[in-house]
């Protein structure tokens, strides 16, 4: 099994399209006015936003969305530089990521981090099963 996309309700397309781009994404389907797909840099993930009215409101506590960066600090250095803001720069986190935070137009949490090897394999994580 593959994870295919995630989508996400916005209100406004063309003023998450220019958002997720400077963040990186490549637009790949543009399908105005109700829907847009991006394919995440660097892998075959996809990721895609709709503008649906009849959606109830949605809250940014209601998901993260987490996109990893092997150059996490210099890419948050250039999207400020591009006039994006961050609620949290870079920071270490307890759970062993370095983790950015910003939210979309719409107040989605978006999450810039790097885990590298305790993406899949923290200290934590449970051991194999035989089954």
């Amino acid at each position: 099994m593959r994870l295919n996309h995630v989508t996400i309700i916005v209100s406004d397309l063309e003023r998450s399209i220019a958002f997720y781009s400077a963040l990186g994404l490549k637009l790949i389907v543009k399908s105005a006015p109700r829907y847009a797909r991006f394919v995440v840099p660097g892998n075959e993930a996809t990721f895609s936003i709709e503008v649906t009215p009849d959606a109830r409101p949605m809250g940014p506590e209601q998901a993260q969305i987490f996109f990893e960066c092997d150059d996490l600090d210099e890419r948050c250095a250039a999207l400020e530089r591009a006039g994006l803001q961050f609620t949290q720069p870079p920071t270490d986190m307890r759970y062993l990521w370095r983790e950015a935070r910003l939210s979309d137009p719409d107040g989605h949490d978006i999450r810039l981090y790097r885990a590298g090897e305790n993406r899949l394999n923290p200290p934590w994580r449970l051991p194999e099963s035989g089954s």
